[in-house]
């Protein structure tokens, strides 16, 4: 009987502490993501599950493991696992949130840089048709310098994306349920406005905020009809946010001047008519996907791993257990 069954791998990190802990753990070692029949397989003798945020973990597979004390989600979110259920069965739930911070903002901010200066494009352009030179009116892009940068969601990662960007002279405007303290506004030069009033003027708008049923297509057809026609839209939040088909003809009608976009409403899945335009940056889903960011989660994991096994403290529960 394995004790953990980690159900995608994670970086050796993670491992060398299980190692060093002596505990029974088995790992899904099938090719792409696993099935939800491999998964059901696999839960029924375990007390804790470590899963990535691209499995689903729902009622039929929590049912399927009676021995569970703890579902760790490797990521910050956890919208793929439902955690309400898993508290009416004394299940913990746990996430990996602030380890991805400052990964997730240089992802944000590398994508608004790129698709100002048309970064891509022009890597793309020099892989295929190559161009015959200088000239003062080729390939313009847009400084950030004097732009407004508005943020929806200002967290951890809308935080640290406001600090990097303040570097590069923009002004910043952020919208969320509550506003920062007035310390806190003032070191971000960071100002409070409304939804509407982000999305209205922000010649580059910047999504950090959970997926919520108020969150879900906040990004629709109406929305983009009151962006800036020269505005960019960048979402390195949640897919759902963003509705797509509205995305696409509001491209098509330049309603807006562009967008990059890391996480998709159908993801894995991406609507393919965003690969026709050279206007848009596509990532996959790379936010937190560096060497330090990940070996920081493994250890958040793992550590919870040991802490549910031993009945000690464990640390981001997101859940409700009584």
């Amino acid at each position: 009987m394995s004790q953990i069954f980690i159900s995608a791998e994670i970086p050796v990190a993670g491992y060398q502490v299980l190692d060093q802990a002596k505990v029974d753990y088995r790992v899904f070692q099938g090719d792409g993501l696993i099935s939800k029949k491999e998964l059901l397989e696999n839960v029924a003798d375990i007390q804790v599950l470590i899963t990535p945020l691209s499995t689903t973990v729902d009622q039929e597979v929590i049912d399927a493991a009676p021995h569970l004390k703890l579902i760790a989600n490797y990521g910050a979110g956890f919208n793929n696992i439902d955690s309400a259920y898993s508290a009416t069965k004394n299940i913990y739930v746990t996430n990996t949130p602030l380890v991805s911070t400052n990964a997730t903002s240089e992802l944000a901010a590398g994508l608004i840089i790129a698709l100002s200066r048309r970064i891509v494009e022009g890597d793309d352009l020099m892989r295929h048709e190559g161009f015959s030179g200088w000239a003062p009116l080729f390939f313009r892009g847009h400084e950030l310098a004097g732009k407004t940068l508005g943020i929806i969601g200002m967290g951890q990662i809308g935080q640290a994306l406001a600090e990097k960007m303040l570097a590069f002279g923009m002004n910043i405007i952020y919208t969320q349920r509550h506003p920062l303290t007035d310390a806190l506004e003032q070191k971000l030069h960071a100002r409070y406005v409304s939804q509407s009033e982000v999305i209205e003027q922000a010649d580059i708008i910047s999504i950090h905020a959970p997926l919520t049923d108020q969150t879900q297509h906040l990004f629709n057809q109406a929305t983009f009809a009151k962006m800036k026609n020269s505005a960019f839209l960048i979402n390195a939040a949640r897919g759902p946010i963003v509705d797509e088909v509205a995305l696409v003809e509001a491209l098509k009608q330049n309603e807006i001047a562009g967008a990059a976009l890391d996480v998709f409403e159908f993801e894995p899945k991406v609507t393919e008519a965003l690969k026709d335009f050279k206007n848009v940056i596509l990532t996959p889903h790379i936010g937190n996907a560096s060497f330090e960011a990940r070996d920081a989660m493994a250890e958040i994991v793992v550590q919870n791993a040991l802490g549910a096994l031993n009945n000690q403290p464990i640390k981001y529960v997101v859940n409700d257990v009584k």
